[in-house]
């Protein structure tokens, strides 16, 4: 049985609402999560797939949820305990749902339900599993990509048939990506035009040495036409490769974004993609830009005639995403919005006549959905709903899928008419997955706006203790969030980063700040730390510790301070500049800029905060570490990596950790084995919140008892 310690701090009765319970580290893991959100072409049916955590097995399992939409009636499709069954997919006519399943142990394959009822059926039995599949859009086929990475070729499986998907004519090279056409006359896919089979080999006889940026043959676009024939090369070439694109429903444009292959450019690749269109017909090839940016996939337009793709303003380096249009016959980009709204597009959609462009963006804590006006650029905010949401625009029933969440309510699934999705009594809830929530007694949660020490207001998200009492000054904890270019949303807090909750049934304030450089708050607030990374974002969080002990709400005696990523480099950087705080959590936090450099997997964004490389600029790339100051440090600092961080590589803690031992300041350092920039394993996740939480009520609270692996290793018996 899982124990006191294990589950949730002490919490006096009397701060409990009746009929309510404090929240736990064990609920948080238990929150279930959804995905894969669909919607059948005729809009009757919306399919989902659930994830959940088995605590004893200490992984997520995920099965699949239907939902009818006129009625609201929903169901669980899949049951089973220890398997996953993920990606629905309905038929075009709506009478089968197609999903990926290892319910049969080893790797995923294709199965198929039929809505009317009966037991799943298997449609594919590849060698290595199936990585991805989709129906053709008459119906007449599911086509699959399946089999091992350096072996991955196209299936078939013609409906109503019996048996296996079968394999399609060969490509000498493995298939990286497919999709159909929209006009069921053939399936364009992406593939290497040479692969080293000695690789392989040599892996298989342990030769197996990493060589670093190894070469790569790029990625080229072909089409294979049905019936299956010879396929044609679409592009060619060493100039790009190709990492992405979409196929037009009119026109037979194919549009795409090519990265440089060159083996040393990896990172420089991955921030500076550029735009193509290829006419499927004629193999006319159009490159639509060449500079040092990355630009979004490329839309074409229902009716085949327009081309918007998204790129920073003026095709500028880190500047706020905007639309661009134009003819696929040629001319010149109009952009959209204007100077006037000073918001980021993301990946946009055409609305089903072409004459809107939709998207979700963020804005202050809320995220929601807004169109843009595809001929005169004008902008309207489509909803307004407090929290963070992101839209899918059906195209078939001209709705959005709505995957929503606020600050009491973990994420669902809703449908509303694009005409009127900020009309929240027209939304359709298609899930509940998370009905527990309502027995939690939760943090009052609200957005909070200080002044910063430059005058420019600053906002974030504050949660309260349960149990409030107004006058009452209570200890705070500070969770930083990452990016920096990111923000802390009004939606559920409920994952081993942000635990908001937890903290709030110990009698917490927790106060998220989005600080300068966040995302959600125009173009100069996130890119003013440009060359001065810390010093402003640290003002602007103290500034609002001390606007909330100005409030009364904050002892400024018991305060902590926690973060993860960027949020870890501010508390090493907090760590180092001040010792008002009486305990720090750093997570995959940086503390030397210029050993860092070489270290991690991304320099292009990194020579953009710190003004160049460092071997142009060493005294500011110094200036900005952490390191440079750690004789300030005096604060217990506890400190988390994932041994395998490619982001915030290892020897970066190391240096940290071993800089306080020989300091003598209070510090601990779990190291998480397996672990990237992220903890997925749910053990981990665990003790991450329990060390975490236990180390604040140690140096905040004066507790005896920090950490206890006997507790943990109890709770899986």
């Amino acid at each position: 049985m899982l124990s006191r310690y294990l589950l949730a701090p002490l919490v006096p009765f009397a701060l409990l609402l009746a009929g309510e319970k404090p929240m736990t580290f064990l609920d948080v893991l238990q929150v279930r999560t959804v995905s894969d959100g669909t919607l059948s072409r005729d809009g009757k049916w919306f399919a989902y797939s659930v994830s959940s955590l088995d605590w004893k097995a200490g992984k997520r399992f995920t099965d699949l949820h239907l939902t009818e939409t006129a009625t609201g009636a929903r169901r669980q499709l899949t049951f089973t305990a220890d398997k996953n069954e993920t990606d629905p997919a309905f038929s075009p006519d709506g009478q089968w749902l197609a999903f990926l399943s290892d319910r049969e142990g080893g790797a995923k394959q294709v199965y198929l339900l039929a809505l009317g009822g009966g037991e799943a059926r298997k449609i594919s039995d590849v060698a290595g599993g199936v990585t991805s599949f989709a129906w053709r859009p008459d119906g007449k086929h599911l086509a699959l990509l399946g089999g091992r990475d350096d072996q991955r070729q196209i299936y078939l499986w013609e409906t109503g048939a019996a048996g296996y998907a079968k394999q399609a004519r060969k490509h000498a090279t493995p298939v990286a990506s497919f999709r159909w056409a929209p006009d069921s006359s053939a399936i364009y896919f992406t593939a290497p035009d040479e692969i080293n089979a000695l690789e392989r080999r040599r892996m298989e006889l342990k030769f197996d040495v990493r060589i670093v940026d190894t070469p790569k043959a790029p990625l080229h676009l072909w089409e294979l036409p049905l019936p299956v024939n010879e396929a044609r090369r679409l592009t060619s070439g060493a100039e790009f490769s190709v990492t992405a694109f979409q196929a037009a429903e009119k026109g037979g444009w194919i549009a795409f974004t090519g990265a440089d292959p060159d083996r040393h450019n990896t990172d420089i690749a991955s921030q500076q993609a550029d735009a193509f269109l290829v006419h499927a017909p004629t193999g006319k090839l159009e490159r639509l830009t060449k500079n040092s940016v990355r630009e979004g996939v490329p839309v074409v337009s229902p009716d085949g005639k327009w081309v918007a793709m998204t790129a920073p303003d003026d095709f500028q380096y880190f500047r706020r995403q905007r639309v661009y249009v134009r003819s696929t016959a040629g001319g010149e980009w109009r952009k959209a919005p204007g100077n006037n709204w000073d918001h980021e597009v993301s990946q946009p959609e055409w609305s089903r006549d072409g004459a809107k462009l939709y998207f979700d963006t963020g804005v202050s804590t809320s995220r929601n959905v807004f169109a843009i006006d595809a001929a005169s650029g004008a902008i309207q905010q489509l909803t307004d709903r407090p929290g963070s949401l992101t839209a899918t625009y059906h195209r078939d029933t001209d709705q959005f899928i709505l995957s929503a969440t606020d600050a009491m309510h973990p994420n669902d699934y809703y449908i509303a008419p694009a005409g009127a999705a900020g009309q929240l009594n027209r939304w359709k809830k298609m899930s509940e997955a998370n009905p527990q929530i309502s027995e939690f007694a939760l943090g009052a949660t609200e957005t909070v706006r200080w002044k910063s020490t430059d005058g420019v207001m600053v906002e974030g998200v504050l949660v309260k203790p349960t149990g409030y009492e107004r006058g009452k000054r209570y200890p705070l904890i500070v969770q930083v969030h990452g990016g920096p270019a990111s923000a802390t949303l009004a939606g559920f807090a409920g994952n081993m980063g942000s635990y908001h909750h937890v903290f709030a049934a110990g009698g917490y304030v927790v106060l998220a700040p989005n600080y300068r450089g966040s995302t959600n708050y125009g173009e100069k607030f996130r890119a003013q730390i440009a060359g001065d990374y810390f010093r402003q974002g640290y003002e602007d969080i103290m500034a609002g510790v001390d606007w909330l002990i100005a409030q009364g709400l904050v002892d400024p005696e018991r305060m902590g301070y926690m973060g993860w990523s960027a949020g870890g480099h501010w508390s090493n950087w907090t760590l180092t500049h001040t010792d008002r705080f009486k305990a720090i959590s750093s997570g995959a936090g940086a503390m030397n800029w210029i050993s860092m450099y070489a270290q991690n997997d991304s320099q292009f964004n990194r020579e953009h905060y710190f003004s160049g490389k460092p071997y142009d600029n060493w005294d500011n790339w110094w200036s900005q570490s952490p390191l440079k100051y750690i004789r300030n440090a005096k604060t217990p600092t506890l400190i988390h990596v994932g041994h395998d961080d490619p982001r915030v590589p290892r020897p970066q803690s190391e240096e940290l950790h071993m800089a306080l031992k020989k300091l003598g300041v209070p510090t601990e350092f779990i190291v998480y084995p397996r672990m990237g920039h992220g903890l997925t394993e749910p053990r981990f996740q665990m003790v991450k919140m329990v060390a975490e939480y236990n180390w604040f009520e140690k140096w905040i609270k004066g507790k005896e008892k920090w950490f206890d692996w006997k507790e943990l290793v109890e709770s899986v018996q």
